[in-house]
């Protein structure tokens, strides 16, 4: 098929390759114009940008796709279906009718539940089992359209990182197998009830809470794991949370204990324990070595 893809982060990077490997022709790629990034500031393409440019294919980066202008570009690539995944702007109306098959979208939870900007760690902060990517058919509302095909996965102790590559493969597949015989997996409407609205991620998010529980606490070190970071503050420092347990046991909530192999955080319920940290401009280390470079005050209260 002649298809214009639409996506911008590294997940939509295997959606991507997967549809030239399937012997697909990728007449244009749409992506969020580059950002200033690193310590210089350096305009940087995206990782699809970058990626399709290294495969020949040419890329747009639109501002919007709202004028005129942008949506005669896009109807006269003349594609055959339009392959969305994690592109960042909202489609007109215009621009989801111009393919042949319309617009499908890679999207990365079983919808109804968990439509909008952060499935994946909205998934993980509330506890949910399992999780999945649909491919869904794109109209007019926020991941209302109707669903061609569906791979779940159980969430376990997997952390939004390993969550987006997981997705990330199984969608591409999902895509693939899809475009292969569209007719063999017509759109099935989403079902009304237990509709969830995943909103963008705060950075205010990521300061651990405390107060709660220590479960809650450790979904959030996996839920903002790679970004952006689960940490708290001791000293006028930031410490990042990479990586976490659970533990029985009772401390104030906020309260540091522990000893020379390591530390603890009291909950509301249950003990928070790091296994994985990071000081600021520092690489991860383990919460001994942590303690060896930055001794923490037993007893002391975290906000």
């Amino acid at each position: 098929m002649r298809i214009v893809f639409m996506g911008t982060p590294q997940f939509a990077v295997p959606v991507l390759e997967a549809l030239a490997d399937a012997g697909h022709e990728i007449v244009a790629c749409y992506s969020q114009p580059p950002r200033r990034a690193g310590r210089g500031k350096a305009l940087t393409p995206s990782p699809v940008h970058a990626r399709a440019e290294a495969m020949g294919v040419p890329v747009l980066t639109p501002l919007t796709l709202r004028d005129a202008e942008a949506q005669a570009t896009f109807a006269a690539h003349d594609a055959d279906v339009a392959v969305v995944a994690a592109y960042g702007l909202i489609l007109p109306r215009a621009v989801l009718d111009a393919p042949r098959l319309g617009c499908l979208n890679v999207h990365a939870s079983l919808l109804p539940r968990w439509r909008g900007a952060a499935p994946i760690q909205r998934a993980i902060l509330a506890g949910d089992a399992e999780t999945g990517v649909g491919i869904m058919q794109m109209e007019a509302g926020l991941d209302t359209g109707p669903v061609r095909l569906e791979r779940r996965t159980p969430v376990g102790n997997k952390t939004a990182g390993d969550l987006t590559a997981e997705l990330a493969k199984l969608g591409a597949a999902a895509m693939v197998e899809v475009l292969t015989d569209p007719d063999a997996y017509p759109p099935v409407p989403q079902a009304e009830e237990g509709v969830t609205h995943a909103a963008k991620i705060d950075k205010a998010e990521a300061r651990l809470d405390f107060k709660g529980s220590a479960t809650q606490a450790e979904r959030q070190v996996r839920a903002f794991n790679p970004a952006p970071g689960a940490f708290f503050e001791v000293e006028g420092e930031r410490i990042r949370v990479l990586a976490a347990t659970v533990s029985t046991g009772g401390a104030p909530a906020g309260a540091i204990i522990g000893d020379r192999s390591g530390f603890a955080i009291g909950c509301g319920e249950g003990l928070l324990v790091p296994t994985l940290v990071q000081r600021a401009g520092r690489a991860a280390m383990r919460p001994d070595e942590l303690i060896r470079g930055f001794p923490l005050p037993e007893g002391k209260i975290l906000s």
